[in-house]
């Protein structure tokens, strides 16, 4: 049997507390935070194996922690450092698992009978563990195992428990620091993210005779799930997308650059709309799970005779609006892609007609909502562009901009806003106005 650690007195204690505040003070970094408790530990408290374990922020916060609860750890005299699916780091069982969700000590001086007993190492008799507590909530727990049953007595518990509290400030400090740096390197991984995006859309209005065209992209976050795109055709025609991947954030901006890339790779092809659909179906159904799909307006544009071809893929029906006044909605198509494998698309046709304009969108644009929960809508998008009729295009799209954040009451939209206004100008160039 090991023998006891000795009562510590008041000036024991506060000699300990102030080393371990001098010697972890030199360091914000939890990994050697840890494992120079452990080498402490050693020196007062004889033990085989030990273990300091830190709970994941999001357990401490009672959100999801994906599976883990263990964020950091230093282990010595293991037969394996446990691993991410070790039970005790996923689930929180054994004595330490135990330890942390009561908050309260155990002591196994026979860990065989102990209910809460997972192995960890093979010769463990007995066990102490005791929680690591700061602001009031269990932010972790330290353990030390013995190959000799009933190794630990009372003042080890007592000096264990000092231990703990003398540790907390710095595990504290020490995790606030990680998560400080990851939220800067998560900064950082965006900020390059949102910058390759940018580049991936248009940087400047397409300059086509006798057209006036302007889009914008403002994404709801960082970076976003839609894109649109002008692709000119070897044959003359002007290609336009506009598209709008489900959900939000990284996932979605990657799925658009699939598209994206998909969808230029077709350009230099002279097929149908209907087969560029079809194709666009099945290498998105390759490359997302089935929970993801992505709704898209495609069209060709005939500058001379303003012809217009387009698929529609489950998205917003595009908007003419019609010089004389009236409307037509297009919509003609198939379903969103990447959805089913057998889908099939019809294509459909329709003519910009001099003084026409042609309004494509998604739907950010016309579900933008007010204060009392009403939707912005597309009868409030036409008036907002025939109201202004004579301005350009690009005035046209920072009105509507104003418009609907006046509309919503706030800055930002709740989901990417991404808008494309083609005007058909009345006079073609050369001709008497």
């Amino acid at each position: 049997m090991m023998p006891p650690a000795p009562t510590l007195s008041p000036e024991a204690k506060y000699r300990l507390l102030l080393k371990l505040s001098q010697e972890i003070g030199r360091t914000l970094d939890l990994q050697e935070v840890l494992v120079y408790l452990l080498e402490v530990l050693r020196t007062a408290v004889a033990y085989d194996a030990a273990g300091v374990f830190v709970l994941n922020r999001s357990v401490q916060l009672g959100q999801d922690a994906g599976g883990r609860m263990i964020a950091g750890m230093a282990v010595v005299g293991f037969d394996d450092t446990p691993r991410a699916e070790d039970p005790m780091l996923r689930r929180g069982e054994g004595i330490i698992g135990h330890v942390i969700s009561s908050g309260q000590t155990v002591i196994a001086p026979d860990v065989r009978r102990d209910p809460h007993y997972v192995e960890g190492r093979a010769g463990t008799l007995s066990e102490i563990a005791v929680p690591i507590v700061s602001g009031g909530g269990v932010i972790g727990a330290l353990n030390l195992e013995s190959s000799t049953l009933d190794a630990f007595s009372e003042a080890d518990v007592e000096f264990l428990e000092f231990f703990a509290v003398a540790a907390a400030i710095s595990i504290e400090k020490a995790v606030l620091h990680r998560e400080m740096l990851e939220k800067h390197r998560i900064e950082q991984q965006l900020r390059i993210a949102k910058e390759v995006q940018s580049a991936l859309l248009p940087s400047a209005d397409p300059g086509l005779a006798g057209y006036d065209i302007a889009g914008t992209n403002v994404p709801s976050s960082e970076i976003g799930g839609d894109y649109f795109d002008y692709l000119p055709q070897p044959d003359g025609r002007l290609g336009v997308a506009i598209a709008d991947v489900s959900g939000k954030g990284v996932p979605a901006a990657l799925i658009m650059a699939t598209f994206r890339a998909a969808l230029r790779a077709q350009r230099v092809k002279d097929a149908p709309l209907d087969a560029i659909a079809a194709r666009l179906n099945r290498i998105l159904l390759d490359s997302m799970d089935a929970s993801r799909f992505v709704t898209a307006f495609y069209g060709l544009l005939e500058p001379l005779s303003g012809d217009f071809g387009f698929a529609n893929c489950g998205h917003n029906p595009g908007l003419l609006l019609r010089r004389g006044g009236g409307r037509d909605l297009l919509s003609s198509g198939g379903p969103a892609l990447g959805m089913w494998s057998e889908a099939s698309f019809a294509p459909g046709s329709a003519s910009v007609r001099p003084g026409d304009t042609l309004v494509l969108y998604t739907d950010g644009v016309v579900e933008v909502t007010n204060p009392s929960g009403d939707m912005f809508g597309v009868d409030r998008l036409e008036e907002v562009i025939r109201r202004r009729r004579g301005d350009s295009s690009r005035d046209l799209v920072r009105a509507v901009v104003d418009t609907t954040r006046t509309f919503a009451g706030r800055p930002g939209y709740e989901d990417d806003f991404t808008l494309v206004i083609i005007r058909r100008e009345a006079h073609p160039p050369g001709s008497a106005a």
